[in-house]
């Protein structure tokens, strides 16, 4: 048998050509779902753009403050699959992780988010599957926002696919408490007592800055009114 140097090279290359061919088999679906998503979310972002430049125009203010986006990344994905038993394939992440595409959008005030969700879903190309108004009813955490799942179409060169997209609407004052609740929370070393303390705390924080809203809401309306 030749073991020669030439000859073990030879088949180290085409070993590892075998294997990365394997990888890219297995890692090009992913990337072209996620390419997927990134299309709906610019989509969706778009419209809400569009909805803001027309709020600005017709009524001299802006009803959205900032907007982020994001893409789940893979692990992620992954991870929440495997904690729901569920098969790792790109059909079952379309079927069952709904906020792959996540989008968030930063309003002044409260009753911005339900306008803006309104204007959004009697578009007549948006589906709604989901909402959940965490605002009327707060978690027990004290978290406030409203949440929709929507279907949003994009069109491809060849074909028109739907992709699902989260949207969470809050005002300025429940994304602080939100940012500074995650980051509170998943720190490390912190113990059971200082916890309970820390959510005591939160919770009272939360409605505090729920009247906060609801005051700088009633502020607003009394210069408009005046007007």
């Amino acid at each position: 048998m030749d073991f020669s140097p030439d000859f073990l090279k030879k088949n180290l290359q085409k070993l590892e050509d075998r294997l990365l061919g394997k990888i890219h088999k297995r890692i090009e679906p992913i990337q072209k779902l996620m390419s997927y998503y990134r299309c709906a979310l610019m989509g969706v972002e778009t419209k809400f753009k569009v909805l803001n430049e027309e709020f600005s125009f017709l009524h001299e203010r802006n009803p959205i403050e900032s907007i982020k986006t994001r893409i789940k990344d893979f692990e992620s994905i992954r991870k929440k699959l495997r904690q729901r038993r569920l098969p790792i394939t790109i059909d079952s992440i379309e079927k069952n992780i709904h906020d792959v595409a996540g989008i968030r959008v930063i309003c002044p005030f409260i009753d911005d988010i339900y306008m803006l969700a309104d204007c959004l879903l009697c578009q007549d190309d948006i589906t709604l599957l989901e909402r959940k108004d965490y605002i009327a009813q707060p978690k027990e955490s004290g978290y406030r926002s409203l949440h929709l799942i929507i279907e949003i179409p994009i069109f491809l060169h060849d074909k028109k696919r739907y992709m699902k997209v989260e949207i969470q609407l809050r005002t300025i004052a429940m994304d602080f408490w939100a940012n500074l609740e995650h980051r509170l929370r998943y720190k490390k070393d912190i113990d059971k007592e200082l916890v309970k303390k820390i959510s005591a705390e939160l919770i009272e924080c939360a409605e505090t800055s729920a009247s906060l809203d609801l005051r700088m809401k009633n502020i607003r309306d009394d210069i408009e009114n005046k007007r």
